[in-house]
């Protein structure tokens, strides 16, 4: 990861950047990029363009950002790796471009002289990126339709006390909370979010004053501020067109288009000039990922953390874990994490925490292990659950709201249903199981498009809880017996 970071001055009558509150802004992530720092401004301090870098592509500093054009006209900060550049990079020599660098950033420079925004259809990979038009006089925000790589801005027309007409844009929360010019008065639907589902749902924060670009969306900033966020992708959309449009076929061909689905993904990951290592936790997810990646190079570098309260009971993944990894031939290390780190680190791991979330802590130390293992780039088989609907309760949100959907037809009842179900509910099972029975009557499908959902009483939309799951039951729906 790299982290990226700006202040654009857009409005006349705004102060000229602060130099100083720029690198305050980016070096707040020095922990996102070790491999180097860069700056860029404009011949009219408007502008700054702030870069934190790890070398993945093209280590060389020729790879160095923010990046410019050779007519000097775009300058770019990206963070994120775009794994079909290569691709992109040919397709753009035989339109006649010429390029300096063997870095993933050129492509995009290039590749948005060659279609505008249009460029963003083309690009397979994680990304957030900041790109200046000197010619429009116009700064472009983009994030990727998955929200893998993250990026904030502060909004300029929702009543920030302090935008100034300037807007700022970073990698993380706490940075431009370090630039000291953020509105941070508090945003209930941040605080509501996080207590209801332990992260807090985007394009929230904790803070008034700044808004996460939500995934698959750009944003133009011009003389007139930000306009609002236009999406590009959706996942929703993709995920509603594959379940009103299942594949056909056998059994054998939705685990083969799996199948291939999977080795493409892997593949396109290992798109490096670096090693890239594998967190093996003795998963079925990890352990995929782990014996496909075998085939691509050299033996992979795989990680397990291993906790000491579970040594010796059924709990402990890292035997088996082990025992994967020399199955698989990988250069293994088990990494022993026991309740006095956690309690010595827990200042340093809340600290490093930039939105706050109850899923952080094993992040945080197999990150450190991989540090010091000397591994940059991990795979891990984070998500996979959700796609797959590995757990129970992955498969059982959506018959519940499936129950609950014949109460619709009573809209009256929504509001003194909520009102005696909610409190026995919530005594029952868990907050979102509850938020979902007594807000069926107000979900609107799989085509909601609003998060959080305009008619729905909870902060999430519902209809992307409901289609977890949609991408296997597409694949298979027509394939396998019901």
């Amino acid at each position: 990861m790299c982290g990226i970071a700006g202040i654009y001055a857009y409005s006349a009558s705004a102060p000229s950047v602060d130099r100083a509150e720029v690198r305050s802004i980016r070096d707040h992530m020095a922990s996102r990029g070790p491999d180097g720092q860069g700056e860029w401004f404009s011949d009219d301090g408007r502008l700054a363009l702030g870069h934190r870098r790890l070398a993945i592509i093209d280590v060389s500093e020729r790879g160095a950002q923010p990046m410019q054009s050779a007519d000097g006209q775009l300058v770019i900060t990206f963070n994120g790796e775009i794994y079909n550049y290569r691709e992109l990079r040919r397709q753009l020599e035989r339109l006649g471009h010429v390029f300096r660098s063997d870095s993933d950033t050129e492509v995009l420079l290039h590749l948005y002289q060659a279609k505008g925004t249009g460029m963003l259809q083309d690009l397979r990979g994680m990304y957030a990126f900041a790109l200046w038009d000197a010619h429009k006089q116009a700064l472009l925000l983009a994030r990727d339709p998955f929200g893998i790589k993250p990026l904030y801005y502060t909004p300029t027309h929702t009543g920030a006390t302090r935008s100034n007409g300037t807007l700022r844009f970073a990698s993380q929360v706490k940075a431009l909370l370090a630039g000291g010019h953020a509105d941070t008065a508090p945003e209930p639907a941040g605080h509501a979010g996080f207590f209801l589902w332990g992260s807090v749902p985007a394009p929230f924060t904790l803070y008034r004053g700044i808004r996460a670009l939500p995934a698959g969306h750009c944003l133009w900033v011009g003389a007139q501020g930000a306009a609002e966020p236009q999406p590009f992708s959706r996942i929703t959309d993709i995920l509603a067109h594959a379940a009103a449009n299942p594949a056909q076929g056998s059994v054998g061909d939705a685990l083969d288009a799996i199948g291939a689905a999977v080795r493409s993904s892997i593949a396109a990951h290992h798109v490096a000039d670096v090693p890239v290592g594998m967190f093996l936790s003795a998963g079925i997810d990890s352990a995929l990922i782990t014996a496909l990646s075998s085939a691509h190079g050299e033996r992979p570098h795989t990680l397990t953390l291993a906790f000491a309260e579970y040594v010796g009971t059924p709990n402990d993944e890292s035997p088996l874990a082990e025992q994967l990894a020399a199955q698989l031939g990988t250069r293994h290390a088990a990494v022993m994490v026991r309740k006095e780190d956690f309690i010595e680190q827990r200042e340093q791991l809340l600290a490093a925490m930039d939105q706050p979330s109850i899923d952080g802590v094993n992040t945080w130390f197999v990150s450190q292990a991989a540090t010091l293992q000397g591994i940059n780039v991990a795979l891990s088989g984070l998500g996979g659950d959700e796609l797959f609907a590995s757990y129970p309760s992955f498969a059982d949100l959506p018959r519940i709201r499936n129950l609950a959907r014949p109460f619709s037809r009573w809209p009256g009842l929504s509001k003194g249903r909520r009102q005696l179900s909610l409190p026995l509910l919530i005594r029952i099972t868990s907050p979102k199981y509850a938020g979902l029975v007594a807000s069926s009557s107000n979900s609107c499908g799989t085509r909601c498009r609003h998060i959080p959902c305009r008619t729905a009483t909870s902060a999430l939309c519902w209809a992307g809880v409901s289609g977890l799951n949609l991408p296997i039951r597409a694949l298979t729906a027509r394939a396998l017996p019901t």
